[in-house]
C-alpha cells in the first residue's frame, strides 16, 4: 500500500513529469467477430510485442515441485463428471474426479489460471498473460489450440465463466483510476473474440466486483461486489457487519437486483446445474463456510464448515474466492479448502478428500540483488536541487547539503553563495540581469525568511518581515517585485505562521507583502511585470495567468499528464514537463484554456529531453532551456524550433509517434563530500551480545568501536579494551545490531523544506532504529535528507528509499507506463540517477512490465521491491520473475506446501509488513487495542500529542483470533524456517514503536527472540545487500547498534527498552537524544517541547 504521503505536493510538483497512462475505448461492440479485436492502444510500440512473457531476458534457476497439497486453487469438474480440471502455481492441470496424478495441460512461465468446462466438456475456458497481461482464453479440453478471447493491455480481464449455450464467456475487467488496484466490471464476450459487451457498469474507481456466473438457464449473470457505504476502498474492514453482496444482472431488462446479503458477506456465486440452488460462502464469526441459497424459497443453509479464510477484507481483483463446481446432477460441490480438492455431498453434508500429485519444474529467475559498499570516507553527491543557470548561462546555482553553491560552468569548482551558517537555505532564482539572487531560508526555530543576496555572493537581507514557510521565490522582468509561495506547514514542522497560505508579491528591497490568488505553486512572471503564472491541478494539471491584484484569473494551457509550467522570459514559449520528459511550445492566449501535449496536433510540440528531468529554468533571451536530473543540468538550445520549414504538417504527424529529440548538452555538478565519521574508542562492556552471526550470543561481552568501525567482539577477558576508550556500562543490559526498518515510510520534508531536526527521525533512533528502506517517497526531498545525513548534516537514521514509486495508476508525477525494456530502463536510470539504489514497482498492470522493470534493474544493478497488492496470483510472478523482495503480506490466511517449495528455492525475501497486513484488522490495531500507546514513555517524548493522542486514545477491540495478523506472522515463521529472509518493516504507522510490534508479532507467531531479531537487523541487511556493512556485530562492520536494558533473549517485549542508539560510530543517549560517548552535542527542543 503506499505511503500517506502519495498524493503530496508532488501530484503536481516533483518537477518530474509523468508517463502517459493507455487510454482503452469504453464503446463496446455489440456483434462479433471472427478473430479476436485488436483493443490495444495506438500508444503502445512495437516493441511491446516483442517482449515474450514465456521467454524473458534474464539469469534462470529451475524449482522443483512436487506436492499433494496447494494454495488457492480454482476448480472445475467436466460436465459428465469425470475430469477435473485446476490449477496451480500458475499451470494448469486435469485428472480423473476420483483423483490421482495431474496431466499438465500448460506449464510456462506465464501465468495461468481460473480454468473452466465450456458446457460441452470440449473447451477449456482460463486467464492467462502468455500475450503481457490478464487476458481470456479457450483451448481444447486436452490443452491444445489455446487462443486469445481477449487481447486488452490495461483494463485486463479474468474470471471466465461459460454461457449455457457455450457461445459466450462472462469476465471481470478490471479499471483503475488514481489508486492502482481499482474497481471492476463484467464483461461478456463471444468466443471466437471481440471487443466485448459491458453488463456491468462500476459505480466507483475502488470498490470490486467480479466472480461472474451465468445461470442454468442464461437469463441471469450473477456476480459479487464490494457493497460498503462510501466511493473509497478501506482495509480493515468488519465483515461481521457484511462487505460483499451477490447481485444477480436479468440479460433481457439490464435490471440488478440483490440476492445474497448480510451479515458475513456473501461471495463466489456457482448455480446448480438444474437452477434450483445458488451455492456461496459467507463468514461466520471470522471463519468462512459454505452455503446454499434456495434459489426459489430464499433459505439458507450452511453445507459446510471450515473453509479457508476467503479475501473480503482485502482486495479481492482475482476472485474472493476460488472458484468451485457442482457434480452434474446437482447432487454435491467440488472446492478447495485446506490445501486439497474435497468433494461435497449434499445429501450426507459430508466432504471427502479428492487426492492429486503434482511433479512438475518451474523456471524462475534469480533474484535481482546487488552489494552495497557503505564503508566509505567521501561520496559524490547526486541530489543537486533547485539548479538554476543564471540569464547568461555561465554560473548555476543550486541547494545541495541545506546550502546553496554557485559554479561557474562548465568547470568551476562549487562554493558557498552566503556565510551563514545557522540556517538552511534552498530554493534559488535569479534576477533578469543576473545580478541578485533570491532565495528562501528555513530555521526550526525562526522559520523561514525570503533573502535577496548579490549573485557574486555575501550576507544578502530578508525581503519578508514576518516568519513563515516560504517557498518557490522568483523576480520579476524589472527585478522590483518578487512573487512567492507560501505554505501551512505543521506536521514535521513548526504549524505558526501558516495562516492565510498562497501565492504573494513583495517589493525586492522589502516591505508589505500582498495575496494574489490562494491557489498554485510554482508562481513566476514572463514578460510582464504585472501578471504571474501558476500551476495548478484541478480536474486537469494546468497554467494559469493572474494579474498582480488578483484579478483577470484564466487558465491558459492544460494537459492531463503535466506536471511543471514554464513560461519563456520573452512570453514566447512555454516549457512543460510530461512523462518525466521536457518539451517546449510556442506561448498564445486565447481566452480560453488549451489542451497541450506530447503528441498535440493543435499547436508544435517539441520534445527536448531523452532524459528524465525538473527544475525547468531559461536563460535570459529565451532561447535555451534547462533542466537537471540528480547532478547532471541539461541544456538545450530552442533556437528556430518553429520557424517556417519546408516540412509538411503530415510529415510531422507523421514523426510524433517517435520524433527526434533536440540533442541536449549535459554538465556534471556533482562535488564530493566527506562522510561523517566520529574518531576515538567506545567499549560497550559487561552485558549480553548479540552478534546475529547466526545463534551466537556472548555473555559477559565487548564490543570495541573505533571510529565508525567494530574493531573488536568478544568476552571480557578476550578484548583488550584501549585506556583511551570511552566505557558504556552494559550489565544487566543487552547490545545487539541496530534495527533495520526494511519498509519504513515518512516525511523527510515538508514542500522541500529539510528540518533541521525532525521528529520523525528523531523518535525512530530513541527506539533503536538506524537504517530505514522507504518504498515510497518524495525523491528529491529523501534524497536530499538522505545524503545530509550521511556528512553529518542532519541527524537521522542511514536513510534508503526506492523514491518516487513506478506507479501503474493514473496520478501525474507519479504514473510510470512501460511499453518496452528501454522504457523500463528510463524510469530506472532516472531514480538511480538521484540516489537510489532500488526501485519500488507498484501495481504494474501487465506481466511484461514487471518483467521489464526486472531486466531493466538487473542491466542497472538495481534492485525491485514490488507493491504486494494482496494480489496472491501477481505475487506468485514476482516470485517466480526474480524480484527482491516481496513487500506486504501475503493475502492468504494459509500457506501450503507448492508455494512453500517454490519461494524456498527462489531468492525474494518477504517483508510481510503486518501491522498493515492483508486479510483482517491489520496489526498495528492490536498494540493500540492491549496497551496504552499514548502512554509509552519513550514514544510520547518524540512525537507530538496532536497525533499520537487521538489515534491512540480511543481505540477499537475485537475478539484476539479476529486479528490477522497472527496468520500472517505464522506464515513469516513457516517462510523463515524454509530459509526464505523474512524482513520486519514498521510502514511508518508508529515512529520507531513499530518497529518492535513487528518484532513482537513475529515472536506471536512463534519466532524465538532470536528469530524476530533476525527480522530487524540480519536478514533486512542481506535482503537490501546490505550486510557487507550493517546487519550484525561483526569486526570490521560499521557501527550501528543498540542497547537495551535487560535480556532480550528471554523477553522479546523488552526491545523497547533501548538506553543507547550508536548509528555510524555515533553515540546517543537514547531517552534524551543527546549525543554523548567522545563527543556532548545536546540536541536543540522540538517546537511542541517549547510550548
Amino acid at each position: 500500500m503506499p505511503s500517506k504521503k502519495i498524493l503530496s505536493k508532488k501530484l503536481l510538483l516533483s518537477g518530474v513529469a509523468i508517463s502517459v497512462l493507455l487510454a482503452l475505448p469504453t464503446a463496446f461492440a455489440q456483434t462479433a467477430s471472427n478473430s479476436p479485436a485488436k483493443t490495444s492502444e495506438a500508444s503502445v510500440k512495437e516493441t511491446a510485442e516483442k517482449w515474450s512473457v514465456n521467454a524473458p531476458q534474464g539469469q534462470f534457476t529451475t524449482a522443483n515441485i512436487d506436492v499433494r497439497s496447494g494454495t488457492w486453487m480454482n476448480v472445475d469438474l467436466s460436465p459428465d463428471g469425470k475430469t477435473i480440471v485446476f490449477d496451480l502455481l500458475g499451470d494448469i492441470y486435469t485428472m480423473p474426479a476420483s483423483g490421482g496424478e495431474a496431466k499438465a495441460l500448460m506449464t510456462d512461465i506465464a501465468w495461468q489460471m481460473q480454468p473452466r468446462f465450456s458446457p460441452d466438456g470440449k473447451y477449456i475456458a482460463f486467464t492467462s498473460d502468455e500475450d503481457g497481461g490478464d487476458n481470456l482464453w479457450v483451448m481444447k479440453a486436452d490443452g491444445s489450440d489455446a487462443k486469445a478471447v481477449t487481447t486488452e493491455t490495461f483494463r485486463l480481464l479474468n474470471s471466465p465463466a461459460w454461457s449455457p449455450d457455450g457461445n459466450y464467456i462472462v469476465g471481470r475487467k478490471h479499471y483503475t483510476g488514481s489508486r492502482s488496484l481499482g474497481a471492476g466490471e463484467v464483461w461478456m464476450y463471444h468466443k471466437s473474440g471481440g471487443n466485448g459487451v459491458m453488463l456491468t457498469k462500476r459505480p466507483n474507481e475502488q470498490k470490486d466486483l467480479g466472480e461472474p456466473a451465468f445461470s442454468h438457464d442464461g437469463k441471469y449473470v450473477y456476480f459479487s461486489q464490494d457493497a460498503t457505504p462510501g466511493k473509497s476502498f478501506h482495509y480493515s474492514k468488519d465483515s461481521e457487519k457484511g462487505i460483499y453482496k451477490i447481485k444477480r444482472l436479468e440479460l433481457e431488462t439490464g435490471e440488478i437486483k440483490v440476492v445474497v446479503s448480510g451479515k458475513g458477506g456473501a461471495i463466489r456465486p456457482t448455480l446448480s446445474p438444474d437452477g434450483k440452488y445458488l451455492a456461496f460462502i459467507s463468514r461466520d464469526d471470522f471463519q468462512s463456510n459454505l452455503y446454499l441459497y434456495n434459489l426459489k424459497s430464499g433459505e439458507q443453509t450452511k453445507i459446510y464448515d471450515g473453509l479457508d479464510r476467503d479475501m473480503q477484507e482485502t482486495w479481492a481483483i482475482h476472485g474472493v474466492y476460488p472458484t468451485m463446481a457442482w457434480t452434474p446432477d446437482s447432487d454435491g460441490l467440488v472446492f478447495w479448502s485446506g490445501g486439497k480438492i474435497n468433494q461435497l455431498s449434499l445429501e450426507s453434508k459430508k466432504a471427502k478428500v479428492i487426492d492429486f500429485h503434482v511433479k512438475t519444474q518451474k523456471k524462475i529467475q534469480t533474484a535481482v540483488r546487488f552489494t552495497q559498499d557503505l564503508d566509505q570516507t567521501t561520496f559524490n553527491t547526486k541530489m543537486l536541487r533547485d539548479v538554476k543557470v543564471s540569464p547568461d548561462g555561465k554560473v548555476a546555482v543550486f541547494e545541495s547539503m541545506g546550502l546553496l553553491y554557485i559554479k561557474s560552468l562548465p568547470d568551476g569548482k562549487p562554493k558557498r553563495l552566503t556565510k551563514q551558517q545557522g540556517q538552511f537555505e534552498l530554493n534559488p532564482s535569479f534576477s533578469r540581469d543576473g545580478k541578485k539572487i533570491v532565495y528562501v531560508s528555513w530555521d526550526d526555530k525562526s522559520l523561514g525568511q525570503v533573502r535577496v543576496v548579490s549573485s557574486r555572493g555575501g550576507k544578502g537581507k530578508s525581503i519578508t518581515s514576518e516568519p513563515g514557510k516560504y517557498v518557490e521565490p522568483s523576480f520579476s522582468p524589472n527585478g522590483k517585485i518578487v512573487v512567492y509561495r507560501k505554505f501551512r506547514g505543521g506536521n514535521i514542522t513548526d504549524p505558526t505562521w501558516g495562516l492565510n497560505p498562497g501565492v504573494y508579491v513583495v517589493s525586492a528591497k522589502g516591505g508589505d507583502t500582498k495575496l494574489v490568488t490562494e491557489s498554485g505553486v510554482q508562481p513566476h512572471f514572463g514578460a510582464r511585470n504585472d501578471l504571474i503564472y501558476v500551476t495548478r491541478d484541478g480536474e486537469t494539471p494546468h497554467i494559469s495567468r493572474i494579474d498582480l491584484d488578483g484579478q483577470h484569473d484564466t487558465k491558459l494551457y492544460q494537459g492531463k499528464f503535466a506536471s511543471e509550467y514554464r513560461v519563456s522570459p520573452n512570453g514566447n514559449y512555454l516549457a512543460f514537463a510530461e512523462r518525466f520528459k521536457v518539451f517546449v511550445t510556442p506561448f498564445v492566449e486565447r481566452g480560453d484554456v488549451i489542451d497541450i501535449g506530447p503528441k498535440a496536433k493543435n499547436l508544435p510540440v517539441e520534445q527536448l529531453s531523452v532524459r528524465a528531468g525538473e527544475g525547468i529554468n531559461w536563460n535570459g533571451k529565451s532561447n535555451e532551456l534547462y533542466w537537471s536530473l540528480g547532478a547532471d543540468l541539461y541544456q538545450a538550445s530552442v533556437k528556430g524550433l518553429f520557424d517556417i520549414s519546408t516540412k509538411t504538417s503530415e510529415t510531422t504527424a507523421d514523426k510524433k509517434a517517435d520524433k527526434p529529440v533536440v540533442e541536449a548538452k549535459v554538465i556534471n555538478l556533482s562535488y564530493q563530500q566527506k562522510v561523517d565519521i566520529p574518531s576515538g574508542y567506545v567499549a560497550f562492556v559487561g552485558g549480553k551480545v548479540i552478534t546475529m552471526e547466526g545463534e551466537q550470543v556472548i555473555e559477559n561481552g565487548v564490543v570495541l568501536v573505533e571510529g565508525n568501525k567494530i574493531k573488536a567482539v568478544g568476552t571480557k577477558d578476550q578484548v583488550k579494551i584501549p585506556s583511551d576508550a570511552m566505557i558504556i556500562d552494559i550489565t544487566g543490559k543487552t547490545v545487539m545490531p541496530g534495527l533495520i526498518d526494511a519498509h519504513a515510510h515518512g516525511s523527510q520534508g515538508s514542500n522541500e523544506i529539510i528540518p533541521q531536526q525532525n521528529w520523525k527521525n528523531y523518535a525512530g533512533l530513541a527506539l533503536g532504529v538506524t537504517t530505514i528502506h522507504d518504498p515510497s517517497n518524495d525523491t528529491t526531498e529523501f534524497f536530499a535528507a538522505s545524503e545530509m545525513q550521511k556528512a553529518g548534516k542532519i541527524v537521522a537514521a542511514r536513510l534508503f528509499s526506492t523514491g518516487t514509486i513506478l506507479y501503474g495508476a493514473t496520478i501525474p508525477g507519479y504514473t510510470s507506463h512501460v511499453d518496452s525494456l528501454d522504457d523500463a530502463k528510463f524510469h530506472v536510470e532516472r531514480l538511480k540517477a538521484a540516489g537510489a539504489f532500488s526501485v519500488k514497482s507498484y501495481n504494474q498492470p501487465r506481466r511484461n512490465q514487471r518483467q521489464q522493470f526486472i531486466q531493466a534493474a538487473r542491466e542497472l544493478e538495481m534492485m525491485v521491491v514490488p507493491e504486494g497488492g494482496s494480489l496472491l496470483q501477481h505475487n506468485l510472478t514476482m516470485v517466480v520473475d526474480g524480484h527482491t523482495t516481496l513487500e506486504h503480506s501475503i493475502s492468504t490466511a494459509n500457506i501450503y506446501d507448492d508455494i512453500k517449495q517454490l519461494w524456498s528455492q527462489s531468492d525474494m525475501a518477504y517483508t510481510p509488513t503486518m501491522g498493515v497486513a492483508y486479510g483482517g484488522i491489520s496489526g498495528e490495531n492490536y498494540w493500540y487495542d492491549t496497551t496504552n500507546v499514548w502512554e509509552h514513555p519513550r514514544l510520547s517524548k518524540y512525537v507530538p500529542s496532536e497525533f499520537l493522542d487521538p489515534r491512540s486514545m480511543r481505540r477499537p477491540k475485537a475478539p484476539l483470533h479476529h486479528y490477522n495478523h497472527f496468520n500472517v506472522a505464522k506464515v513469516a515463521k513457516e517462510m523463515q524456517d524454509l530459509g526464505v529472509e523474512v524482513n520486519a518493516g514498521g510502514h511508518g504507522q508508529r515512529e520507531g514503536l513499530a518497529m518492535h510490534w513487528e518484532m513482537w508479532m513475529m515472536a506471536q507467531g512463534g519466532m524465538t527472540p532470536l528469530q524476530a531479531i533476525r527480522t530487524a537487523t540480519i536478514s533486512p541487511a542481506r535482503s537490501l545487500g546490505l550486510d557487507k556493512d550493517l546487519g550484525s556485530l561483526t569486526v570490521g562492520k560499521l557501527a550501528d547498534m543498540i542497547v537495551i536494558d535487560g535480556d532480550i533473549t528471554k523477553d522479546i517485549r523488552l526491545s523497547d527498552k533501548v538506553t543507547h542508539t550508536m548509528v555510524n560510530g555515533r553515540l546517543y543517549n537514547a531517552d534524551t537524544m543527546n549525543e554523548i560517548g567522545n563527543y556532548d552535542n545536546k540536541r536543540e527542543k522540538f517546537y511542541f517541547e517549547e510550548k
